[in-house]
């Protein structure tokens, strides 16, 4: 068999598992760039990372690793690659460059921001930390290098709970998602000092929606990320983090599920579990679809979009996020 023929073969079986989410008209458009992408990576010694948040052609179809945000940035510091394209957010490429700070770490596409990383600054954090003096700063990991750089530890939705335990103190301040802040107030002890801050995606859902859906579909599980209002929490039956997530759908097997997060996540969830049926009241992160095919060739052909840190800020904020790694998920 060619290496021609061996690529279409490749890509055939990928297409067979996202048909359903992908449009045949789509994918004649997406094939070509899938083919040549995986060709160019493997040249030039990159390994592509994509969060859970991509679109199907991208989480199937060129990632060499799909996962959560850290665990992206964990496992590409493990590879012998060079270079690192992040499929994600710039926050998620500023991670994966501070645990491989001498790797090239890229991103197709500089303006896929985030609205929580986007609600604080570093100078933020030391304002806080003028008003609460010896008081330590807990950051969700989804947020920028620079207040990565001003904070004690770092946590995930996964372990945001046992990282605050873990300081064996009586409070901390917590950043930057407010409803995070609230789902760790209520299965903790210690005092939370909040931030404002939301994702966009997780902020527009409510409890009304879901209850509807609930009548509508007898016997569905409604499982809800951390960062989704209280009040959806309260009306789900399992709430945990993206990767809390698709273990539940993967070891429960529900008959109907609902995935109270983004729509491409539920998407690529789905085809991994097809014997799930998913009902799909979702929100579009309008961030992570900055990223698509081209740009992602593009970003490999010429190298564009570099993440470049100031290597006092790396050194700073790669603590917080060590730390953060030393207590476990």
């Amino acid at each position: 068999m060619s290496a021609q023929q061996e690529s279409l073969k490749n890509t055939n079986e990928i297409y067979k598992k996202i048909s359903k989410f992908v449009p045949d008209v789509e994918w004649k458009i997406h094939q070509p760039l899938i083919e040549k992408i995986n060709k160019l990576k493997k040249e030039k010694n990159a390994i592509i990372l994509a969060h859970n948040y991509q679109t199907p052609e991208i989480y199937h179809g060129v990632a060499d690793i799909a996962a959560d945000s850290l665990a992206l940035a964990i496992e590409a510091s493990k590879t012998s690659a060079d270079k690192i394209i992040m499929c994600g957010v710039h926050f998620m490429a500023e991670t994966a460059k501070l645990m491989s700070p001498n790797k090239k770490v890229f991103i197709p596409d500089m303006k896929a921001g985030c609205s929580l990383s986007s609600s604080i600054t570093g100078e933020d954090v030391r304002l806080l930390k003028k008003k609460y003096p010896g008081v330590p700063v807990v950051s969700y990991v989804n947020t920028s290098a620079d207040v990565k750089a001003e904070t004690d530890v770092c946590c995930t939705s996964a372990n945001a709970v046992k990282v605050v335990e873990s300081l064996k103190v009586d409070k901390v301040i917590f950043l930057p998602d407010q409803y995070l802040a609230d789902y760790v107030s209520k299965n903790t002890k210690v005092k939370i000092i909040s931030w404002k801050g939301t994702c966009i995606v997780h902020e527009q859902f409510n409890a009304k929606e879901i209850e509807d859906i609930k009548k509508q579909n007898p016997g569905i599980k409604v499982i809800a990320h951390p960062e989704c209002p209280p009040e959806v929490i309260n009306v789900s039956d399992f709430t945990g983090s993206t990767s809390g997530m698709i273990n539940y759908v993967k070891e429960k097997q529900p008959k109907k599920v609902m995935l109270v997060t983004e729509c491409s996540m539920s998407d690529n969830v789905e085809a991994d579990n097809p014997n799930v049926s998913f009902i799909k009241p979702c929100n579009l992160c309008p961030y992570m679809k900055k990223i698509d095919l081209k740009k992602i060739l593009d970003c490999l052909e010429n190298e564009t979009n570099e993440i470049l840190l100031d290597d006092k800020i790396i050194e700073s904020a790669r603590k917080s996020v060590l730390r953060m790694t030393q207590i476990g998920r």
